[in-house]
């Protein structure tokens, strides 16, 4: 067995790799610069495996994977990098690699990689180094990863790709990215969101017209299909397509050839499809509102954006490069966030997701006062109760809600605050008694013809009638 190059400017990893790589008989042999191997290459020597990082002093790592693929093309290569980012994952795959290994990495991983690739592992692509572009989509989750991986995977790929996920998680940012590193990258990419087409108007906007084919219709229109030739068609929210539409679409796609509304000439659909929905769509062939053989025509490789909520760990990640966009935009020096505010951040619902999460980005970077973000900055729906509301029961959360009317500077606080408490006090003491009003004026302590005369002054009357109806 020959020697696997392990290629990385950090010690302390190259130490473990060796020892993981010993334990397991496996020789290996360890460089702390690019440049150190490619004079190991140019002496005419070769690994069995190379296990590098990317970003190193001198050489990096994509141009050592360039020039020793350029050598042996043959050779399988592990790409290692702290850089969890899109264009890392697309650059390593689209360089040759066998595999793309993200920072920190458990060792047992590592060594089975090595092992796979020692085993017969080959390029999963090959061509040119990606362009350099700074990164749309960010993630260190392994959920996010996986994305990475698909799209450098399908980075020489015609394939069409269906993207699952809830609104906001950046379905059209991975679209784009599917295009933008794909063999169609010097063709248009052509966006339609079929939720947002009037149903009478989709088919035209999908396939054209002739002239007079569409009632006002004075000119032959060029549709979607036609403007993506050479390119790639985005369908966004393909769930919501018609059930009619559904039927030329799937045509369309099987027979590669379309017609624009009143033509009769057929004309070469030369597209890529990438379609995307934050819908069951299992569920909605289901309920036979998509039609299943369409379903499979479109799910061929199937790409799920985790929301948020499941990947709290790419929070900060996704808070810092979001802060550093609004500042650049805005002209103003970017805003830092503490830790107390990140720990609240990390722990949010989020059901915007990461859009919602750009969005409160821009708000912090217009409306907090400081440099620093604290809890406090943070909008009101976002903080957690105070610790005093916490430990201080009801009348806690009362003196919360209390700071909080009194910064808005009310003029009839007490008044309106004093009615809502007799009327929730009212409200309960009745539902406790099942509606008796004596037995509800003896628990609050006070007289029936009191009780009465609050219930009509409060408007608790109405409500009380409709519930015994």
């Amino acid at each position: 067995m020959g020697e696997v190059w392990i290629v990385d400017d950090d010690r302390s990893i190259r130490w473990v790799l060796e020892r993981a790589l010993a334990r397991e008989n496996i020789p290996s042999l360890a460089f702390g610069t690019a440049d150190e191997a490619l004079a190991r290459l140019d002496r005419g020597e070769a690994p069995a495996a190379l296990l590098s990082d990317i970003r190193m002093p001198g050489t990096s790592g994509l141009e050592l994977l360039r020039q020793a693929k350029a050598r042996h093309p043959g050779l399988p290569a592990i790409i290692m990098t702290a850089y969890s980012d899109m264009d890392s994952a697309v650059a390593a795959f689209q360089g040759g690699a066998f595999e793309y290994l993200p920072k920190p990495f458990d060792v047992d991983q590592a060594i089975a990689l090595v092992r796979r690739a020692l085993q017969g592992g080959t390029a999963k692509s090959a061509g040119g180094e990606a362009p350099p572009l700074a990164p749309e989509i960010l993630g260190q989750a392994p959920a996010m990863q996986e994305v990475f991986r698909a799209i450098g995977r399908l980075s020489q790929s015609h394939a069409t790709v269906l993207i699952i996920g809830e609104s906001g998680t950046g379905k059209e940012l991975v679209a784009r990215a599917l295009h933008r590193h794909g063999p169609r990258r010097d063709g248009p990419l052509v966006a339609l969101n079929m939720a947002a087409i009037p149903r009478d108007l989709m088919e035209s906007e999908l396939f054209g017209h002739e002239k007079i084919a569409v009632t006002g219709a004075h000119a032959r229109r060029r549709g979607r299909f036609e403007e993506a030739a050479g390119g790639t068609l985005f369908l966004d929210e393909i769930g919501d397509m018609p059930i009619d539409l559904q039927t030329r679409l799937l045509r369309v796609l099987s027979d590669g050839q379309f017609y624009r509304v009143g033509g009769h000439q057929p004309i070469r659909a030369d597209v890529r499809i990438i379609a995307a929905t934050h819908q069951d769509l299992e569920q909605r062939v289901r309920e036979n509102l998509f039609r299943e053989d369409l379903f499979h025509r479109l799910n061929v490789i199937r790409l799920h954006l985790p929301p948020l909520r499941e990947r709290r760990e790419d929070v900060p990640l996704l808070m810092h490069h979001a802060l550093a966009s609004s500042a650049r935009r805005l002209g103003v020096a970017p805003k830092r966030l503490t830790g107390a505010a990140l720990d609240v951040l990390r722990a949010a619902s989020w059901p915007g997701n990461v859009r919602q999460l750009v969005n409160l980005c821009e708000w912090l970077t217009i409306m907090a006062a400081g440099d620093e973000i604290g809890v406090g900055d943070l909008p009101r729906d976002m903080r957690p109760p105070s610790q005093a509301a916490l430990h201080g029961g009801w009348q806690g959360l009362l003196a919360q809600a209390a700071d909080e009317l009194l910064a808005a500077r009310p003029e009839a606080l007490w008044d309106d605050l004093s009615r809502q408490f007799e009327a929730i006090l009212i409200e309960r003491a009745l539902a406790a008694s099942g509606g008796r009003r004596m037995e509800a004026a003896q628990l609050l302590g006070m007289g029936r013809n009191t009780l009465t005369r609050k219930i009509q002054e409060f408007g608790l009357d109405a409500g009380l009638r409709k519930k015994k109806e």
